[in-house]
């Protein structure tokens, strides 16, 4: 996820938000049906039969059965009474036997190809038969995959901080500037490396799930692993053509993953890994051509540094990666300065290799991960499959993380075969190279459109803000092309999730500042505008909401559907801006992860937040979903100081049923300085894996750390806070969350 404070806004098109149309349709009598639940109900009714089959699997909870978890800044995961959890692996446990334990204290001389990455973000689980295959059926042994994002905590993997011109004692996060300088090349290896993805089998015993060190399927796909560019067969040449670099100068390899975030598990068994930040680790060294016209609209899009530094300029707010001193490629690769005669002999075109959904196979490790191009190039913060049914195209539902950035959907050209389920990467071949890219706009009357992304269409060939030379070109500059065909600007699109019971989607908006939300720049699906009640964050729209809609007919292919908005996050005294009635039991802020129980049909909410963060740690809360239209129209009453002077304003918008505190309740509260993040299930639902993210994100060099979880609950050695995946259960063995 993004730090919330550190979110640089990268698109300056002029495509409307909803103010734009609003007060041409808000009297709509079609709005008003909707809202009374009459097309809700005939839209639910024509859901296909793979969509009814999975919602008839179990019952959905009604009520929630557990009391909800008090605001608390202890240092330590706080759940309900009645739960307990373990952890399974934390940032540096090895993969490999022959490897020392961890230090916690950065003393390791290893790269970090055989330990589990830092930051755990997005994660699935994937279980194992008798005969070494994928099944959906649980086993007792499986592989847990997980994500890895950034590098905010390299301060914490290396004896003295991080290093740069020969000083260390340096805490550097991705969105930070700093010195710029030499990067000694171990430290550089260790932050390259705990990127990535961890491929880790898990097994149950008699004391709950463990890890099995040494397994054969034990792996790491890390910023330096070899993948595949893949892409439709008629443009696969010519996405290639814009890879080339002097690895490979033919650009149909390209090199790793990074800043992975949210994640999709595919329906035939894959993983996919979703390259989210990725732009702030390229620099540029001084020498070198300038780019190109061209090249400078694309990096500049993307918020990729497209301009050597000045000769008065010391800070950078790269990682620095690039400046180890040595030609290796490991670390050339990202400077992105055309220091070569031509794109064959330097890193110009590296950039263009990241930004794209990531397929791994987890049960293969001799199998290459492929960088799924069709789906587009963009800050992807999840990859979310519609209920696959059988005879009909798959659509993936992808949000990119960046204010006034896009929510996307690419539906594949093949119909889905159950028997492609256990295919690998053959099946990722065959469901997503060959597809349609299609950018959301929102409609003010609660309607919604997709637009295809397409050369084709002449607002595409012609737009003025970038050149595009081929439909290749157009999945790789995605975020142009939506702002050619006037898509919808949104705050922060993050995390989608596809209820299981009526196959409505979900995003998370996680939050907006004052130089966006003003009463004067308000919005139907972005309505507010006010300052944080005690200070904190500032103002704008600090606490964000979660907006969810349904395709007409159910269908993946449709082009239109309807929304309304499902939560708004905010503080208990929030006066006008708590516009969902949540009380001290409930009150949340910047919803992030998101994810539904097959089982319970829970929604899972995860925070990523700086606004609440005085008076408790980020949490994860469980909702009973409802379905779009279950609520109605609201009016916001908007106020705070703009320049010193205070604005006022209305906004009218809709709003789903108030849940109240039996159905949306606070489970867990992480530890100071963490985010949550990444949540899974066993298929009974007595199982939930989560991810507690950067504890002690905060901690000052040498000042006392923030937080020195999980060491200080006997997990690992005492000292330093580190990253990790726990298992949570009931005490009772029975079910999560009802």
């Amino acid at each position: 996820m993004s730090h919330p404070d550190h979110d640089t806004p990268c698109n300056t098109s002029a495509n409307p938000h909803f103010a734009d149309v609003l007060a041409q349709t808000l009297a709509s009598p079609s709005r008003r049906q909707v809202l009374r639940g009459g097309l809700g109900l005939a839209a639910l009714a024509m859901l296909p039969a793979g969509a009814g089959a999975a919602a008839s699997a179990s019952s959905p909870a009604d009520a929630l059965g557990f009391p909800s978890v008090d605001k608390t800044l202890v240092d330590d995961v706080t759940l309900p009474p009645g739960y307990r959890y373990s952890v399974l692996h934390a940032t540096g446990d090895s993969l490999d036997p022959a490897l020392p334990v961890y230090s916690n204290s950065g003393a390791e001389t290893d790269d970090w190809s055989r330990r589990v990455g830092d930051h755990h973000d997005g994660m699935d689980i994937f279980f194992i038969d008798a005969n070494g295959r994928y099944t959906q059926v649980d086993t007792g042994r499986a592989v847990l995959v997980v994500n890895h994002e950034s590098s905010a905590d390299s301060y914490f993997m290396h004896p003295n901080g991080q290093t740069s011109n020969g000083v260390a004692g340096k805490k550097f996060s991705q969105f930070g500037e700093w010195d710029l300088g030499n990067r000694p090349e171990l430290e550089v290896l260790k932050e390259i490396n705990h990127h990535g993805v961890s491929v880790a089998e898990i097994v149950r015993t008699p004391a709950g799930w463990r890890m099995a060190q040494g397994s054969p399927l034990n792996r790491r796909v890390t910023a330096q692993t070899p993948v595949r560019v893949a892409g439709p067969r008629a443009h696969l040449e010519s996405i290639r053509s814009m890879m080339v670099t002097r690895w490979d100068t033919a650009g149909g390899m390209a090199r790793g993953t990074l800043n992975n975030c949210g994640h999709g598990k595919t329906p035939w068994g894959t993983y996919l890994a979703c390259e989210e930040n990725w732009a702030f680790y390229f620099g540029m060294s001084s020498t070198g051509a300038a780019p190109d016209a061209k090249d400078v609209a694309s990096r500049r899009r993307y918020g990729v540094v497209s301009a050597a530094p000045a000769a008065n300029v010391t800070r950078t707010t790269s990682q620095g990666w690039h400046t180890v001193s040595t030609s290796d490629d490991r670390f050339a690769r990202w400077n992105l300065a055309a220091v070569g005669a031509n794109a064959e002999r330097d890193f110009r075109n590296e950039a263009n290799t990241f930004g794209y959904n990531v397929e791994i196979d987890p049960l293969d490790p001799a199998s290459t991960p492929a960088k799924r191009v069709t789906m587009g190039r963009m800050a992807h913060e999840a990859a979310v499959f519609s209920l696959p049914v059988p005879g009909q195209p798959l659509a993936v539902y992808q949000g990119c993380d960046s204010r006034n950035e896009y929510i996307y959907k690419f539906v594949s050209t093949a119909a889905w075969d159950p028997r492609d389920v256990g295919g690998g990467i053959v099946a990722g071949d065959k469901y997503l190279n060959e597809g349609k890219l299609y950018a959301a706009k929102f409609n003010a009357d609660g309607r919604g459109e997709w637009i295809e992304l397409s050369i084709a269409d002449p607002r595409i060939a012609n737009h003025a803000g970038y050149k595009f030379a081929h439909q290749g070109d157009v999945f790789v500059n995605a975020r142009h092309a939506a702002d050619a065909v006037g898509a919808t600007k949104m705050d922060r699109p993050e995390w989608g999730a596809v209820n299981p019971r009526n196959g409505e989607v979900y995003f998370t908006l996680t939050n907006n500042s004052a130089a966006n939300r003003t009463p004067g720049r308000v919005d139907a699906a972005n309505p507010r505008a006010y300052m944080d009640v005690d200070g904190k964050k500032g103002a704008g729209n600090p606490n964000g909401h979660i907006i969810r809609f349904r395709e007409d007919g159910g269908q993946s292919v449709a082009m239109a559907f309807t929304w309304d908005i499902f939560l708004f996050g905010a503080e208990e005294d929030g006066g006008d801006a708590n516009l969902s009635g949540l009380s001290a039991k409930n009150a949340f802020s910047s919803p992030d992860g998101l994810w539904f129980s097959p089982t319970t049909g829970i929604c899972w909410i995860q925070t990523d937040d700086g606004a609440m963060t005085d008076e408790s740690g980020c949490m994860m809360l469980a909702a009973i979903p409802g379905r779009v239209g279950d609520g109605g129209k609201v009016t916001v009453k908007n106020r705070m100081a703009v320049n010193g002077v205070e604005q006022t304003g209305t906004q009218e918008t809709f709003i789903g049923a108030a849940l109240g505190d039996a159905k949306l309740r606070r489970f867990l509260v992480a530890p100071p300085g963490a985010e949550v993040t990444g949540v899974t299930e066993s298929p009974d639902g007595r199982t939930l894996f989560v991810n507690i993210q950067h504890p002690g994100e905060n901690t000052k060099p040498g000042g006392a750390p923030e937080s020195v979880w999980p060491g200080n609950k006997g997990y690992g050695r005492p000292g330093r806070p580190r990253s990790a995946t726990i298992v949570i259960t009931r005490e009772d063995g029975g079910i999560i969350g009802v």
